[in-house]
């Protein structure tokens, strides 16, 4: 027995005692919450879903629906009420959330992956605890919220860092940083709306859904370790893995649509000639038929009338960007300003994108281990809707922002 204990202790466990380790938890755990699945599934089916206030205040996510997160809360109603008898203030709850999560981190660095899912997910649902402990005493105060807010950011990024010790060799490393920047993200960009006055609390990827997948992946990890890979003295952690590559995926696309819906709420209001999916697909379609355009030029000066093929791409490249301007000045944006400053500035956008491509490019093949065409792709995406379509919508083919609109909206001196 005092072997085992010591073992468990060291980490130096045997497959079977590795599948325990994790299985153990979470055989408890669900027994309990799919029993309570069960009873809260007829308790609804005769009185109704129980609504919890606050899960409405906070908006629906995709992946955690309001009925889950309706169940969830009712079915720790035990647990929570035991807490709030037992006196404990909610400061200490946070203090305690927060010393477990970083627990996690320091344990699934070390690879104790079924230790530290565990603790995260113990501190996921003593953070969930701690505000609501304090607003049914009356509690709640600004500096409580503030203990709350930051240390959950140190609990996400102690687990987080701890997988990316632990990844520092292999590929895993980038999602898990990927991960670590859209747990940062998500959450500063709802606290800078709510200080705009702007609620921005939707997502897929929000802090429940984190903790969940990130926690259970980790947690139940060894156990396909000990059954597939029993004698990796370094193991995977494949469970681990994906929810890893979930997790950064969603939490930045959640915090890039957060950051969207707050840049829109802000904006100053435009009278748009079409919806911004549609000025999207026209000045996609406008690149590609410039593109068509500009090789067929090519081909031809090259192939028929035997022009060198440097000369042949530079032609091909002004064709084309003529090409492109019409069809947006025409039909994507439907523009009526002056011709040539607009084609001045189009020329400024369409340079400076052309140095952004090939700078990102050379960055990214500092970094042979990724596909040269796939940061390709990579860089044009990024400069396309970051400074290519925003620079032609706002910039080049703003008619309102022209220099002729500027000067009728002045006004006339008597």
């Amino acid at each position: 027995m005092l072997e085992n204990l010591v073992a468990w202790l060291t980490g130096n466990l045997s497959p079977s005692a590795r599948i325990w380790t994790a299985l153990g938890p979470a055989i408890l755990a669900c027994v309990y919450f799919l029993g309570g699945l069960l009873i809260f599934c007829i308790r609804v089916a005769f009185k109704g879903v129980p609504r919890d206030e606050e899960t409405l205040k906070r908006g629906n996510a995709g992946f955690v629906g309001y009925f889950l997160r309706h169940y969830f809360f009712w079915v720790i109603q035990p647990l929570w009420a035991v807490i709030l008898r037992s006196g404990l203030p909610a400061n200490a709850l946070s203090m305690l959330s927060g010393l477990l999560g970083i627990s996690s981190g320091v344990a699934v660095a070390a690879g104790r992956f079924a230790l530290g899912g565990w603790l995260f997910l113990a501190a996921g649902i003593l953070d969930v605890m701690d505000g609501r402990i304090a607003r049914t005493r009356k509690e709640a105060n600004p500096a409580g919220a503030a203990l709350d807010s930051v240390l959950d950011r140190y609990v996400d990024s102690a687990m987080l860092m701890g997988l990316a010790w632990y990844y520092r060799d292999t590929w895993v490393l980038l999602p898990a940083l990927g991960a670590l920047l859209g747990s940062s993200l998500v959450p500063y960009v709802r606290a800078k709306g709510e200080g705009l006055g702007v609620n921005v609390r939707d997502g897929a990827m929000q802090r429940l859904e984190r903790v969940l997948f990130l926690g259970a992946g980790t947690a139940l990890s060894p156990i396909l370790e000990a059954v597939f890979w029993p004698e990796e003295k370094h193991p995977m952690h494949w469970m681990a893995v994906v929810g890893l590559v979930f997790v950064a995926i969603m939490s930045n696309l959640t915090a890039i649509s957060r950051f969207r819906n707050l840049v829109k709420a802000l904006a100053p209001k435009r009278q748009e000639a079409r919806s911004g999916k549609a000025i999207v697909g026209l000045n996609a379609a406008a690149g590609a038929v410039a593109t068509v355009a500009d090789f067929a030029v090519v081909l031809a000066l090259v192939e028929w009338m035997g022009l060198l093929p440097a000369w042949a791409t530079v032609l091909g490249a002004l064709l084309g960007a003529v090409v492109n301007y019409s069809i947006n000045r025409v039909l994507t944006f439907r523009s009526t300003a002056a011709v040539g400053r607009q084609m001045m500035r189009y020329a400024v956008v369409s340079g400076t994108s052309a140095l952004l491509n090939a700078g990102g490019v050379a960055l990214l093949t500092l970094h042979p281990q990724l596909a040269y065409t796939l940061g390709w792709w990579l860089v044009r995406g990024v400069v396309y809707f970051a400074w290519n379509l925003p620079l032609q919508r706002d910039y080049v083919f703003n008619d309102t922002n022209s220099s002729d609109a500027l000067m009728e909206q002045r006004p006339h001196a008597a």
